[in-house]
């Protein structure tokens, strides 16, 4: 990877998480947990799947589910960061004008699948990944899991059915911020190994930064990462990440701000108060 595409692609990530701050005002969202999968959600489609605003309902796309969606924001801001909807409809979060909400809306382009009960788009996916199979199509399934989500037993009954019927055209990606809402995973049901879990219940797994575009790019170019098997790529992240006042803290699950306690966030996101007046004057609410 070349100094300028990850400079490309931070740009993207902080534009996004800029916008996920901003939804946070007027109603609030669920901050932290979608800064911590910003990175990985814009890597996802700036580099690997195929798919763009014109391909939506393509026959050929790879299929991206967020089975963790109450994390919205993060896929909103980077549908719009990459054209697949006016970014000034973000402003429309919560409204009745629109379809912008806590949780994704196939309303929405490029929104594959509602979800919101967590647990429920894996099973989603693999009836996706098994119709691409007896199709005979080359498309992808990725599915963003959140780590306090593997505590439903729903995940577990679709990876063992998954690895079951060897699809490995379907991967998973677990958001590992260790957290689930307020509370550390680990002091709740502890969730480690998670790989080996996986391993043992048929998968290949691989393990890197949620934040490292670099290791995003060694993981995700080797799937399917074993043949005949399903891949899940278990991504350590921080809750709050590009936040430092913010980051790692239980509070900041569901947050909801004011207009200026969002500029002090963005400008601390930007590193000036320059900025965040032109991005502000940018993205019009």
């Amino acid at each position: 990877m070349t100094a300028d595409t990850r400079a490309a692609l931070s740009t993207h990530a902080r534009r996004v998480r800029e916008r996920i701050v901003r939804m946070s005002v007027g109603g609030g969202c669920f901050l932290g947990a979608s800064l911590s999968c910003a990175d990985l959600i814009v890597f996802l489609y700036a580099s690997v799947l195929n798919i763009t605003p014109q391909t939506t309902t393509s026959e050929d796309r790879d299929f991206l589910f967020l089975s963790k969606g109450h994390d919205v924001p993060a896929l909103y801001g980077t549908l719009a960061e990459f054209g697949f909807f006016d970014e000034k409809r973000l402003g429309h979060h919560l409204s009745p004008q629109d379809s912008i909400y806590w949780h994704p809306n196939r309303a929405v382009p490029g929104v594959e699948f509602h979800s919101g009960s967590l647990g429920h788009l894996p099973s989603v996916a693999i009836g996706v990944a098994m119709d691409v199979r007896m199709s005979g199509g080359s498309n992808r399934v990725f599915v963003v899991v959140g780590d306090g989500e593997l505590n439903e037993g729903s995940v577990w009954e679709a990876v063992l059915v998954a690895a079951a019927l060897r699809l490995d055209n379907l991967v998973f990606i677990v958001d590992r911020n260790g957290f689930q809402a307020n509370v550390r995973t680990e002091d709740l049901v502890p969730l480690e190994p998670i790989d080996a879990k996986f391993a043992a219940f048929g998968w290949a797994t691989d393990r890197i930064s949620g934040h490292d575009f670099e290791q995003m790019e060694r993981s995700f170019a080797r799937l399917p990462i074993e043949r005949g098997k399903p891949s899940v790529v278990i991504a350590d992240t921080v809750r709050g990440k590009g936040l430092p006042s913010i980051e790692g803290r239980a509070d900041r699950w569901f947050v909801a701000l004011q207009e200026e306690e969002a500029a002090a966030l963005i400008g601390e996101l930007y590193g000036g108060a320059e900025t965040v007046l032109a991005s502000h004057a940018r993205m019009v609410r």
